[in-house]
């Protein structure tokens, strides 16, 4: 942990805790950079989002590594968490409050596994309304916000992996390896659908970006203390 060797480059495995955005988390870490080594400037960027109500694996990338970064978000990822069936909200999350509710007594656990099947391979796949990708310049989520409404298109995902790990009705606890661009808050509302009930993600972990795991990775804390040491 050298200027020298933050400004070559570095990739930096970060532990994203709850409630930050990954945003926050690069900046938090390129100023305790600058901080540390008193310099004004240095390239610092994340290689792939994940949402506040997410945690798990942030790939930070610094100096001339910051070139890689579409390379790692381009790569397979893997994710646990749980979803909630019988209800949904307005963002497939927690993010906003249960709008509707859905029977549930007709959902079994050999149910729960076949509908799985639905979504292996290749699908069609609606971001959420509340998202950060951009139309006409404003982001989804800004739109939502204010209540306004936009037609969204469907985009074309890989999902490798589906297995239901964990059933405790309402909560079916998931392990999903995927490609670039999935919105497990969107599998989470079409599953629903596809039980002919309705569902939404109340936990999400990233696990997984290509061959980096979460269990190499450090907290934010953590980090601060080493570099603090070095």
């Amino acid at each position: 942990m050298t200027e020298e060797g933050f400004k070559n480059g570095q990739i930096l495995l970060i532990d994203k805790p709850l409630e930050w955005t990954s945003f926050q988390a690069v900046n938090k870490l390129r100023w305790e950079i600058k901080q540390r080594f008193k310099i004004k400037k240095i390239k610092v960027g994340h290689a792939g989002t994940l949402d506040p109500l997410a945690t798990g694996l942030l790939i930070i990338c610094t100096g001339k590594q910051t070139k890689n970064i579409n390379e790692y978000q381009g790569q397979i990822k893997e994710y646990t968490g749980t979803f909630t069936i019988g209800a949904t909200t307005p963002s497939y999350d927690l993010e906003t409050e249960v709008d509707k509710t859905f029977p549930t007594e007709h959902i079994t656990e050999e149910l729960l596994h076949k509908t799985t099947n639905q979504f292996i391979g290749e699908i069609q796949q609606k971001p959420p309304i509340f998202s950060a990708i951009k139309k006409d310049g404003k982001r989804l989520y800004e739109l939502a916000r204010k209540g306004e409404t936009t037609e969204i298109k469907a985009r074309t995902v890989t999902v490798s992996t589906f297995e239901i790990t964990k059933i405790n009705l309402p909560e079916v606890d998931f392990r999903i390896v995927c490609s670039k661009g999935t919105y497990i808050r969107s599998l989470a509302y079409d599953y629903g659908v596809a039980l002919n009930s309705g569902a939404h993600l109340s936990a999400l972990r990233r696990t997984k970006i290509g061959d980096f795991s979460v269990d190499k990775a450090t907290s934010i804390e953590g980090f601060i203390e080493k570099l603090k040491e070095e």
